[in-house]
């Protein structure tokens, strides 16, 4: 074990808050799907590596910076989510929570062959001329694609708090999360509630997809990791608030960042896990407290 300097100590807490703004993206359509559909979606770390491979094709055969690959990546995962929601999983959700996730589980071996199969085993990265680049800020070195990712996800979670709490489709979200028949009966369409939330979660994924190929190396199998990070979030923070997910990943970040100034890098996520079965062990429902809507 090291004992890091005053400095490097510090370093490491600011850089474990900005790089939480990334597991914030990552985590925030896991959070979105379970809070409304009470449904552990298995396939949302593959949602992740699709999207950052989307970019991949985006870079190769335009030459687009892969922050400018985000529109067209996102809006693009969003609509590959609907027929999953409403032809495989909304048929199967009225039948118990099993059978839709056994079915998310499904889909995410068929997603990372497929991966493979079009884009090989080999590891790919989004490159860009900023995504290795550093700012010194008051002595501190941070890595310019935490700053941005950081920056994306408050904005994103802040734009998502916002559809939910103050506005009406927000109101029928809120409305299906708490008691979906109690709200079919007052009229809210259930069903395209639902098919809005996934959508909505899987261009989250793409987002963080992006971000997380940029900053990081990823293969086909890489989703297992990103799903169980955003598992980690959503427990820190609380199962299915949006406001909780920020905090934890925020977190997250800091004990990862911070332990591993302590025993080393290698030892990031073994760090972050430890936390989670804590968390898991004496406080079920989150630091923050499981939202009862959104």
């Amino acid at each position: 074990m090291n004992l890091p300097g005053v400095t490097e100590l510090v370093n490491a807490l600011v850089a474990g808050l900005l790089l939480g703004g990334l597991f914030a993206v990552t985590a925030l359509g896991l959070s979105l799907v379970f809070g409304v559909m009470r449904l552990i979606n298995l396939v949302h770390g593959e949602l992740i590596v699709l999207g950052a491979y989307l970019s991949l094709e985006l870079i190769r055969r335009f030459g687009l910076d892969p922050l400018l690959t985000i529109v067209v990546v996102a809006p693009a995962l969003f609509l590959l989510a609907i027929p999953i929601q409403r032809l495989l999983l909304e048929p199967l959700q009225a039948k118990g929570p099993e059978p839709a996730l056994l079915t998310t589980f499904g889909l995410s071996v068929i997603g990372q062959n497929v991966f493979i199969l079009l884009w090989s085993g080999d590891t790919q990265t989004l490159k860009a001329a900023y995504a290795t680049d550093s700012l010194k800020i008051l002595g501190l070195h941070v890595p310019v694609m935490y700053l941005i990712s950081f920056a994306i996800g408050l904005a994103l979670c802040a734009a998502v708090q916002f559809l939910v709490q103050h506005t009406n489709l927000g109101r029928s979200i809120r409305a299906s999360a708490e008691d979906s028949e109690a709200a079919a009966a007052l009229g809210v369409d259930v069903s395209r509630v639902r098919v809005f939330v996934y959508g909505l979660a899987a261009a989250c994924a793409a987002v963080g997809g992006v971000l997380l190929g940029t900053t990081f190396d990823f293969t086909p199998t890489t989703g297992l990791t990103y799903l169980l990070t955003g598992f980690v979030v959503v427990v820190l923070g609380g199962l299915g608030s949006v406001k909780g997910t920020f905090l934890g990943a925020l977190l997250l970040g800091v004990i990862e960042s911070v332990g591993g100034a302590f025993v080393g890098d290698g030892y990031r996520d073994f760090i972050g896990f430890v936390a989670f079965l804590i968390v898991l062990s004496i406080r079920p429902q989150g630091l923050f407290g499981r939202a009862a809507v959104l």
